[in-house]
């Protein structure tokens, strides 16, 4: 599948369509709408950095089985040379990418991949003449704060959403994030996406779809985005070295929590826990002495043992016996690099 046949461009709003989207977004009456020209002149122009991209993964990397080897989402441009911001998954293992701006095909490179912020970054190979997103501040985002969320396809892709929380989000593959944005009503085509203040500002980077958007025990339809602000310390660790620094020690499994147990749910073949005998249906009691029932207590507890290679000392419970389990750890970016298709 190409790019072009992945979306359907249209062009750019016009400030009168924008400014109507910001009245019913904000509940402005009709005698503010002008009083906002300017900011949301400034939001429309950015719907201009909203690009479509599509990155190219080989078939026999570790992630095309559950990521797929050609991954569409969305890219913003965010600066005069063509870097694009992205979200991870959508670059992990790529060779490289292509991004759609206007009705122009640009080449990209795969810049980074960061797991630390879930972030990922493309270049692309000559000039894109769109003005780039301005970087926004998630900070003092609150609840019930309306947005705007944007994928490629200029006003067809914008939609209003809301905050409706911010708190902890914890990912079952080793990924926690502090200070996650969520939002309400769903946006499908969240990877990559824009979450954009009325006056153009980049606030965050769609991620997910979850169905606790409000609360972790609230059934609301919504999105997780990766807030802005955790990109500007490590911006130049990325460009220069594809990742940020610090890398953690890695089991290599995913996990859930099922009635307050650790229930290991995959076992990443070739990976530090597959090594140490761990098996999907174990039950994860503890690290040490210190017993764990959230996956954040387990994260906090690995990643505070030290680098990655250092021995992790699982307490596992399985078919009736508990049992100590030591699993020296790894890097996740050797297991990728690992494989046959980086060699």
């Amino acid at each position: 599948m190409v790019l072009r046949e992945f979306v359907t461009r249209s062009r750019p709003p016009s400030c009168v369509v924008a400014w109507l989207l910001a009245a019913l977004l904000c509940g402005l009456t009709a005698n503010s709408v002008r009083a906002q020209g300017a900011n949301v002149s400034a939001a429309a122009d950015a719907l201009r950095a909203v690009v479509a991209l599509r990155a190219i993964v080989p078939r026999d990397s570790r992630t095309a089985s559950f990521l797929g080897a050609q991954r569409t989402g969305t890219g913003l441009v965010i600066d005069d040379e063509g870097l694009i911001l992205t979200i991870g998954y959508l670059v992990l293992e790529a060779e490289h990418a292509e991004v759609l701006v206007d009705e122009a095909v640009v080449q990209a490179d795969v810049v980074a991949y960061d797991y630390r912020t879930g972030l990922g970054l493309v270049r692309a190979r000559k000039a894109i003449d769109v003005p780039p997103l301005k970087l926004g501040t998630a900070k003092g985002l609150a609840e019930s704060t309306p947005v705007l969320i944007a994928g490629f396809g200029g006003v067809k892709a914008l939609r209003p959403a809301m905050v409706v929380s911010r708190r902890e989000f914890v990912g079952a593959w080793e990924y926690l994030l502090d200070d996650a944005i969520y939002t309400s009503p769903p946006y499908p085509a969240f990877a990559g996406a824009a979450l954009i203040g009325v006056a153009g500002e980049l606030l965050g980077v769609g991620y997910l779809a979850v169905g606790n958007s409000a609360s972790d025990d609230a059934r609301l339809p919504g999105n997780m985005f990766v807030p802005i602000d955790i990109l500007r310390p490590v911006l130049k660790q990325l460009v220069a070295n594809g990742k940020s620094d610090g890398d953690r020690p890695w089991l290599g499994i995913f996990s859930e929590r099922q009635a307050d147990r650790i229930v290991v749910t995959r076992v990443l073949s070739e990976g530090p826990a597959e090594a140490a005998g761990i098996e999907v249906g174990d039950i994860l009691l503890g690290v040490g002495e210190t017993p764990v029932t959230t996956l954040q207590e387990l994260y906090s507890l690995t990643w505070a043992h030290g680098d990655p290679g250092v021995t992790v000392p699982l307490v596992v419970y399985r078919e009736g016996r508990i049992m100590n389990v030591p699993v020296r750890t790894g890097n996740r970016y050797q297991w990728f690099s690992s494989h046959p298709s980086h060699e």
